[in-house]
């Protein structure tokens, strides 16, 4: 009785909610459109950042295990690295939740329903593409605020988890140096955690082994704020010698002293967690949005202007590059095209000749490192001027990513008519694939001055928005591009026709050689009864 009342009151909150979307103006087909869209959209999301920071915590793993971190610490790393995955997640999101969608409704004869009762394409993408714009537009507010925090924050916290020493382990039967300040042995441990042989040495005063610590047993503890380390002996004898020696007294003095119990507790340092108070790379290129990108854009070009100017204007001044009077037209009227090389070249002796070409090459060689000097000024300045031009356009290429993948994915599962995770799933990795290769090969030339910024940072945009164009208008069409069997008998019916061309040519070749051998033969018979 009561799942039939849940039922009653669940169907009356359906109905209210779609007299709500009728009222403003949306129709049964863009609300089932939306339905339809969301459900694969968040699921596939969701997938795709669980896979992704997967691999992310597999990266960082070592640098988490063994620190004695809490759960907040750990979550908070994770929390930020999942933001800095949103430029692969969602474009891969989008891509595979469109294919899910158009296939879903192809495999179940709903898109050819909904072609039959005169429904476009364009119409049924509608609906979805408002999905797309607004995810369009969360990818770009994403890029811009939310991913130079996550990066800001992710250093930040690496550097604190990299200052964080790993949890104390002292081992069985070596002497363990981890404490700074304490070397201490211990010769073995029982099943109760009970430590046995202990040796403790003291090196804080820099005076070398002069003090030292025997206990036949203790146990090892730490405080509650993880800044010390509380040792507990039992029957123990304290060793402390001096060994300040003089001129006039060279005798060592030994003082022991033995106890029946004894605490100890000695200080560490970055053996807890602190996590620092401001994050401290906010001068990062990644963490920065583009108001600040476009600051450091104008400081980087006028400074990149002025380095370039005065390297060309050495370049231009230099005691290597001059020339004689007799090509300067300004002062030589007579100017020819054809000069007198004598004119020029013209020494008094073979030691001036030689001596000329010695300066010659100095010259030269003094240039040429002059010009290597000019050329890693320029880079210095050049390099981070070109990154931040390339991040400034990535704020962009996410956005432009997931709209193009809802232009390829959504035409592909209409073409295929496959849902579910199977078919979606392999053509989504593909495009993938070839989007990331593309993207990371381009930001890499970009970064390396071998193309411009833009191109760069756009290429992956310029080869795949031609491939949405073309499978969107393929859909229109009830193209069968990716239908298998119509492909296997396209394939079938090209080599049917090559065989049957072959064996063409083979029957032409064979019947014009028994009209040749025929002729032959004519002939022969001809010439016999013209003899007789």
């Amino acid at each position: 009785m009561s799942n039939f009342i849940e039922k009653i009151h669940r169907l009356r909150i359906e109905e209210r909610v779609n007299n709500f979307f009728k009222r403003i103006g949306v129709k049964t087909l863009d609300l089932y459109m939306f339905k339809s869209y969301l459900g694969p959209f968040i699921m596939t999301f969701a997938i795709v950042i669980f896979i992704l920071m997967m691999q992310f915590l597999w990266l960082y793993i070592d640098e988490l295990v063994g620190k004695g971190l809490s759960l907040k610490v750990i979550f908070q790393f994770v929390g930020w690295g999942a933001c800095t995955l949103l430029p692969l997640a969602l474009p891969l999101a989008t891509l595979l939740a469109s294919i899910m969608t158009m296939g879903n409704l192809g495999e179940n004869s709903e898109l050819l329903s909904m072609r039959a009762a005169g429904i476009s394409l364009p119409r049924i993408l509608r609906p979805i593409s408002y999905i797309a714009i607004i995810i369009v537009i969360g990818s770009f507010f994403a890029a811009n605020n939310l991913i130079p925090i996550a990066w800001n924050k992710i250093y930040t916290l690496r550097e604190d988890i990299g200052r964080t020493k790993e949890e104390i382990k002292i081992p069985v039967g070596i002497f363990y140096d981890g404490i700074d300040g304490y070397i201490i042995r211990v010769g073995s441990r029982d099943k109760n955690n009970l430590m046995h042989s202990i040796m403790i040495y003291d090196h804080t005063k820099h005076n070398a082994n002069t003090d030292l610590t025997v206990a036949d047993s203790g146990r090892f503890s730490l405080t509650e704020d993880k800044q010390g380390l509380v040792i507990t002996l039992h029957n123990g004898i304290n060793y402390h010698e001096d060994n300040k020696i003089n001129f006039q007294d060279t005798s060592l003095t030994l003082q022991k002293v033995a106890f029946k119990y004894q605490q100890i507790t000695l200080p560490l340092k970055n053996y807890a967690f602190t996590q620092s108070d401001k994050s401290r790379y906010g001068d990062e290129v990644m963490a920065k949005n583009l108001s600040q990108l476009k600051v450091d854009r104008d400081s980087l070009s006028k400074e990149h202007n002025n380095t370039l100017n005065s390297s060309t204007r050495k370049s231009v001044l230099g005691e290597a590059i001059w020339h004689s009077n007799q090509l300067d037209t300004s002062m030589n009227k007579g100017f020819k095209k054809s000069i007198d090389k004598s004119i020029l070249f013209k020494w008094r002796s073979h030691e001036d000749k030689v001596n000329a070409y010695k300066q010659a090459v100095e010259a030269l060689g003094n240039e040429t490192n002059n010009a290597k000097y000019n050329d890693a000024l320029v880079y210095q300045v050049a390099y981070p001027l070109r990154r931040a031009i390339i991040e400034s356009y990535r704020k962009f290429t996410i956005s432009l990513a997931c709209l193009i993948f809802f232009f390829i994915g959504a035409p592909i599962g209409a073409i295929v008519k496959k849902g579910g995770l199977g078919t979606p799933v392999i053509i989504s990795i593909l495009f993938f694939v070839l989007y990331w290769v593309i993207d990371i090969s381009g930001k890499k030339l970009a970064n390396d001055g071998a193309v411009s910024p833009f191109v760069g940072t756009f290429i992956s945009t310029f080869v795949l928005a031609p491939i949405g164009a073309f499978l969107t208008w393929k859909s229109t069409k009830d193209s069968t591009i990716f239908d298998l069997e119509i492909f296997f008998k396209n394939i079938k019916n090209f080599f049917a026709k090559i065989f049957s061309k072959k064996q063409r040519d083979k029957l032409k070749a064979q019947a014009r050689k028994e009209s040749i051998e025929i002729e032959e033969e004519n002939k022969r018979w001809r010439e016999r009864e013209t003899t007789k």
